[in-house]
């Protein structure tokens, strides 16, 4: 469907022109799709070629990886399947890479990383919204406008500059991730969609947890932007463009095969939505940023809490799990 690794695909997020070939599924007596419950990613890896693997709250935790969840993406690897960690980390996968070493999550885990940075800033690049931009977002983002990947070299260039001076906004996160809430930047929204400038969204995720602190994402900004009138572009989960660019990066290491992707995350709106979007069945991660929701211990989610909030929230993923592991 699409040729290279451009920008053409960004621009389209329309019902995708795939067709999945039709699987057995089991469901509960009002007709709804049923989650299995599984302990361990073994139990259902053996139908599927290729993991697109969430990060934060299944990988790591912002901090420190889980030994379990690298001991079962390295066996999978084991097994000959790829894995793609797939994240809505607003920054260019090179620098998520990075990231991951310092932290220690062993490259033998894993086969390639694709951002929602990557897939956002592509779209940057080939002006979707103007070369006069507002940055919003902390200096560890800067690389999303000084690193640009050999196949833009000749672009125009991306000018950074001051809200009143911008045609665009492109938000990473808030300026100070720590401290600041959405409500902070209600009056520099305010005069930005008065101006009619459209805002980027570099991460959909609205909030996540570092360590045992909960921060706010870029999401979190664009959806006030999007309550107050303002135009918002989306590019990391459960949007097309990262999926698109998931795929034709898979393809070069020689999975093409959609029905035999398996998507991991503990998104339920990101990572599970995403995945039902695409035709791609997911693994749901209940130990993650929803754990609160599924019992008192989080590595065995109550069977009867899940079902009843996985049909609150209009999502049937195919598996659940406490934990990747």
């Amino acid at each position: 469907m699409f040729a290279g690794d451009g920008i053409a695909s960004t621009f389209f997020c329309d019902a995708r022109l795939f067709s999945f070939p039709a699987k057995p599924v089991t469901t509960a007596p009002n007709g709804a799709a049923m989650t299995r419950i599984v302990t361990a990613l073994a139990e259902i890896s053996q139908p599927y070629d290729a993991l697109f693997c969430d990060l934060w709250g299944c990988v790591h935790n912002g901090v420190d990886p889980f030994p379990a969840a690298v001991a079962a993406l390295r066996q999978f690897r084991k097994t000959g399947g790829k894995v793609v960690l797939v994240t809505n980390a607003p920054r260019p996968s090179a620098f998520v890479i990075t990231a991951l070493d310092r932290m220690g999550v062993p490259r033998d885990a894993w086969d390639i990383v694709v951002s929602s940075g990557d897939a956002a800033q592509q779209a940057m690049l080939a002006g979707a919204v103007g070369r006069r931009v507002w940055h919003l977002g902390p200096a560890k983002d800067d690389g999303f406008f000084t690193e640009i990947p050999p196949e833009w070299a000749t672009a125009a260039p991306i000018e950074r500059v001051a809200l009143d001076d911008a045609e665009a906004i492109i938000c990473t996160g808030p300026f100070e991730e720590l401290t600041e809430v959405p409500e902070d930047y209600r009056a520099r929204f305010l005069l930005a969609k008065t101006r009619g400038l459209p805002m980027l969204c570099a991460n959909p995720d609205l909030i996540v947890d570092m360590g045992a602190r909960r921060i706010y994402c870029a999401g979190a900004l664009a959806a006030l932007y999007e309550e107050m009138g303002g135009r918002v572009l989306y590019f990391g989960k459960p949007h097309p463009p990262i999926y698109d660019l998931a795929m034709r990066r898979l393809s070069a290491l020689g999975a093409s095969d959609e029905s035999r992707v398996l998507a991991i995350g503990d998104g339920i709106n990101t990572d599970i939505a995403g995945a039902a979007g695409e035709g791609i069945d997911a693994l749901f991660i209940t130990g993650g940023i929803d754990a609160d929701q599924f019992g008192p211990d989080p590595a065995n989610p109550d069977p009867v809490l899940l079902t009843g909030w996985l049909a609150a929230q209009g999502q049937s993923p195919q598996f659940a799990s406490g934990f990747l592991r």
